[in-house]
């Protein structure tokens, strides 16, 4: 029986030298050629490949990604001194020259009509329930320092304040007070004036040094 088996096994690696090494090709036996000219048979139009170049990689990639957003101008701040410093830095290294300017600017101060503070939500809850029966919608504050309270109005200057809650006052208003929430300040503005597809791509780079500052549309 051992005998039978070396033999076979024998048998086996001599059918397998001859059919790789192709000798078994006249009766149909032989594996797949994979010298040439054999591969340059299975070539399709070869004749049409050619390498890109960086520029019109660029532009492949560009046709893949889809029609390109218009450009926009973002604006972000203001920055007072130091912190304009850190962000000139941080705008060197990231963007291009030329795509970014830090120009003075100033902020008006900001007034509200204000409501509050309320001793609770629920109080607040009930207040904004009776001024909607005024068709009167508040708006939300911003300043955790004044909630839980109601704001129905922000205004660049006191004046402009007054004269709206006088008109709440004859509606019926009659809790209400003007109140000054942020004071004129000065500093730089941080100003984008045309924001493409490839400078959108580097905006994350520079955002730490925005800090609490956001990137929002040109007026």
């Amino acid at each position: 029986m051992l005998r039978l088996t070396v033999l076979f096994l024998l048998l086996i690696n001599g059918l397998y030298y001859a059919w790789s090494q192709g000798l078994l090709r006249a009766y149909g036996y032989a594996p797949v050629e994979q010298r040439e000219p054999q591969r340059l048979a299975q070539q399709v139009r070869p004749e049409a490949w050619r390498l890109l170049t960086s520029e019109e990689l660029r532009r492949v990639e560009s046709v893949a990604r889809g029609p390109a957003k218009p450009a926009e101008c973002l604006l972000a701040g203001l920055f007072d001194d130091e912190r304009s410093a850190a962000l000139r830095t941080a705008l060197e290294r990231a963007l291009p020259v030329g795509s970014w300017t830090l120009e003075r600017s100033s902020e008006p101060g900001r007034w509200i009509i204000y409501m509050g503070k309320f001793p609770s939500a629920d109080a607040a809850s009930k207040k904004r329930t009776e001024l909607a029966s005024l068709n009167l919608k508040p708006e939300p504050i911003g300043d955790p320092k004044l909630e839980p309270g109601l704001s129905l109005g922000a205004f660049d200057g006191a004046t402009d304040a007054n004269a709206a809650l006088s008109e709440l006052v004859k509606r019926g208003v009659r809790t209400a007070k003007v109140l000054q929430v942020r004071e004129p300040t000065q500093g730089n503005a941080l100003r984008l004036a045309s924001v493409d597809d490839g400078l959108r791509a580097r905006l994350d780079e520079i955002k730490p040094a925005l800090g609490d500052k956001s990137l929002r549309p040109c007026p």
